[in-house]
Parts: structure tokens; sequence; C-alpha cells
């Protein structure tokens, strides 16, 4: 009997561009899931519940930095393996920049994150939506009216930032760009990156310390998928021009600032450690390498 010729199997969807969409989807579904609704616990959550019977004040602030800084570290872990968990275009475009991730695949990227990001939008407002509605009711606030309950899902600018746009985009392209300086310190195996997969809570810490030291400026969005899929889906749900185009009282048109700056700043990021830090690193793993290579001497 003739040999059969085996036809080379197909890959299916998920060993390819479709298994790496998946995990992205799923890993910034993940790191919305929890970080918008660490907000929704801090706005709506505690003060509507009956547990909170004092005003927080800036503790608030922690139950926010700690709630994204943890969001993180879970949904690195739920794709890391599969896609990288990029969970953020910032991160997507800078390592292309970086010429470690391929430009065909960036808008599959883009896509998953921003859907990821819109769903887990609509599933905490499905579990906190009656809380939402009780703080608007008693503020005696339209829902398009509430920057408090639209706050929740996306971001926007401090008031003593008037209408002004250079601040907030300053604030997302050093915040983004902290961000990626700091995410390719850890990765570098050449430099002293964790070891034993810790490297995604370090990545967590990493954002609450961003949270904690410049969150208040513009909502350290640092994320473009972070803010523009709650943002879409707020535009959806009836908060109108504070959503889209992002225009209340001291702002307007406010919506491209958390896209184009983080996009800015993560390119910046990796840019000054690939220029200012990798080439030290690489020079003196290759003198130390050299040195451990070295002619072996005769002994006595």
């Amino acid at each position: 009997m003739a040999d059969r010729v085996t036809a080379p199997r197909r890959r299916g969807y998920r060993e390819g561009i479709g298994g790496e969409m998946l995990a992205e989807f799923l890993g910034t579904f993940v790191l919305i899931l929890l970080g918008v609704g660490s907000v929704a616990v801090a706005v709506v959550g505690l003060p509507g519940s009956g547990r909170q019977f004092v005003d927080f004040g800036p503790a608030n602030w922690l139950i926010i930095s700690w709630g994204w800084g943890l969001a993180v570290v879970f949904g690195v872990y739920v794709a890391g393996g599969i896609s990288g968990a990029h969970l953020n275009p910032a991160v997507t475009l800078a390592f292309t920049v970086r010429r470690d991730f391929p430009v065909k695949k960036v808008p599959a990227y883009w896509l998953a994150q921003v859907l990821g990001a819109f769903v887990a939008a609509a599933l905490v407002y499905a579990c906190y939506h009656w809380a939402i509605d009780a703080a608007d009711a008693k503020a005696g606030l339209a829902r398009d009216e509430s920057l408090a309950t639209y706050s929740i899902f996306a971001t926007f600018p401090a008031e003593y930032f008037g209408d002004s746009w250079w601040g907030p985009l300053l604030d997302q392209i050093v915040g983004t760009g902290i961000l990626l300086l700091l995410v390719c310190a850890l990765i570098d195996l050449k430099n002293v990156a964790p070891l034993s997969n810790l490297h995604p809570f370090f990545i967590g810490l990493v954002v609450v310390a961003i949270g904690l030291t410049f969150g208040t400026n513009a909502g350290y969005a640092i994320n473009p998928a972070r803010d523009f899929g709650p943002r879409l889906f707020t535009y959806f749900e009836g908060w109108g021009d504070i959503a889209l185009p992002g225009t209340f009282g001291w702002f307007s048109g406010y919506w491209w600032i958390p896209i184009v700056g983080p996009l800015i700043g993560g390119v910046a990021g990796v840019l000054v450690y690939d220029l200012i830090i990798k080439p030290v690193v690489t020079a003196r793993t290759a003198a130390m390498e050299a040195q451990e290579e070295g002619p072996a001497t005769e002994e006595a």
C-alpha cells in the first residue's frame, strides 16, 4: 500500500492571532472589571451601602490606587503566557516601535483590548447600576449631569487645569512614560528583573505608585483602551457629552487626550530605557561573559 501523504494540519484560531486576541480581550476584561469595580466601591458602593458611616476622604483614593494595581496583576496573569499581556494599546505600540512586536498584529490587539474594556465596563454597570441611580437621585442630578458617577468608568482632568489641554496631555505622557520605562526594567533579564513569574506583581505595584503620585491630575488612564472602552459604554448608557466629546464645566473635547497622551508616553518610556539603560546593561553583561570565558590558566 502506498504511503499516505499527510497534509499539514491547519492551525486553529486558538493557536494563531485569534488565540492572542482572546487572551488580550480576557486579560483587559479582568483589568477593567477589577479596576473600574474598585472605583465603583469608592464612589457609590461604600457611601450608599450603609457600610461607610463617615467620609473616607483621601482613603478612598487608596482603594482606587490599590484596586487598579491588583487589577493589573491578575490581568497580566490571565494573558501573559499567551499574548504577552499588553492589555494596553500604548504597550503594544511601544513594543512595536521597539521591534519586539510585529506591526501586522497591532490592529488586532488594539481591537481586543478596547472590546475587553467595553464589556467589562458593561458588567460593572450591571452590578452597580442600583448604587449609581441612588447616588444620582440623592445628588438630584440627571445622568448626563453627573460627573461623579461618570468618573467610575472613565477619566477627566482636575478642575485646576481649567480648559487647558496641555496640562492633562503632559500628565498622561509622563504617567505612561513612567509605566513603560519601569516595565522595560522589570522584564529585562540582563538587569535585575524579578524571577519566578513575579513580574506581574511588580508591574501592578508600578501602577499603584503612579496612582499615588500622578493619579489626581487626570485620573491616570495611562491606557487608551482603559479609558476609551468604558467611555464609549457610558456614552451609550446616557452620560452624553461628559463621555463624548468629553465636555463638562471646565473641560471640553477631552476624549482624545487619554488616547494620544499614553501612546506618546509609552513610546517615550521605552526609548528612554533603550537609549540610556539597555546599552549599559548589554555592555556590562558582554564584558562579564567574556571574562568568564577567558583562557584557562595552568595550575601550579
